[in-house]
């Protein structure tokens, strides 16, 4: 299975059981690769300017806790 029509026919193929157990594994590994890029945005700084603008937010007033 080398391209996405190959694995989008493949997955046409499957039982209804083996396609709730691919879309489980599928969002596990969705999960994965999200938290892995959220690790490596926040360690090269790549989110800051999100915590100096909630922190500004916060300065001036403008937040609430509701």
């Amino acid at each position: 299975m080398s391209t996405v029509q190959d694995i989008e026919a493949a997955v046409e193929q499957l039982a209804p059981e083996q396609r709730a157990q691919f879309r489980a594994w599928f969002d596990a590994f969705d999960a994965c690769e999200w938290d892995l890029q959220m690790d490596q945005d926040l360690g090269a700084g790549r989110l800051d300017w999100l915590a100096e603008e909630a922190l500004g937010n916060l300065a001036a007033g403008r937040c609430t806790d509701r």
